[in-house]
């Protein structure tokens, strides 16, 4: 009895032969075959990236000291999908009346807000807006103007060279594209660009 249970044990742990008849595609068909793979990888990751960012150039000089002409920023457009842009951040956006054309400027004013200039300086309800990062002082007035529920109210760091909200009136929040954050061109400037206001209200 315990050789034919041996005997049966070892022949169970034979190795199966393959099928008679199978063969291997030929290697250009191989090569082919992940080429369009890798092809259709690349696709995918392209139309991903170009759904969620986006990139601008800066023109001008509406941004100094903190964007500079020529230079490249990263834009996230996924930043706002299930949020809401804040004071001091930098966004792109479809500017109001001519919708072909892309600006980039800071958020100053939100939405039921009340925003007034005078004196040098931006007035959020009656507040003055400590910034340290404009260039200059303010030179004009405004205002003041009570945002509406769904506009914005933007500016240039340059204030006095910048064609923004002073000038065309509120932002409506569907023209906004995404939020600037970072440089990427040229190398020596690359990094983020933060928000003045991170973590607190002025």
């Amino acid at each position: 009895m315990d050789e034919q249970r041996v005997s049966v044990s070892m022949e169970a742990t034979e190795p199966l032969s393959e099928p008679q008849g199978e063969r291997r595609a030929p290697p250009m068909i191989v090569f082919l075959r992940e080429l369009i793979e890798t092809a259709l990888v690349v696709l995918v990751v392209l139309a991903l990236v170009n759904t969620t960012t986006a990139r601008f150039r800066i023109e001008g000089s509406s941004m100094e000291p903190s964007l500079h002409d020529g230079e490249y920023v990263l834009i996230s457009k996924v930043s706002y999908w299930f949020g809401q842009p804040r004071r001091g951040d930098v966004v792109v956006f479809r500017f109001p009346h001519d919708p072909s054309r892309d600006f980039i400027k800071r958020v100053i004013g939100l939405p039921g807000e009340t925003v007034a200039i005078r004196d040098g300086k931006v007035f959020i309800n009656g507040r003055p807006l400590k910034e340290p990062y404009i260039r200059g002082p303010i030179v004009y007035t405004y205002g003041p103007v009570t945002l509406g529920p769904e506009e914005y109210f933007v500016l240039g760091d340059n204030r006095n060279a910048s064609n923004d909200s002073h000038n065309w009136g509120t932002l409506p929040r569907s023209a906004i594209i995404g939020k600037a954050w970072l440089i990427y061109w040229p190398p020596q400037r690359w990094g983020v660009i933060a928000n003045p206001f991170e973590g607190a209200e002025p």
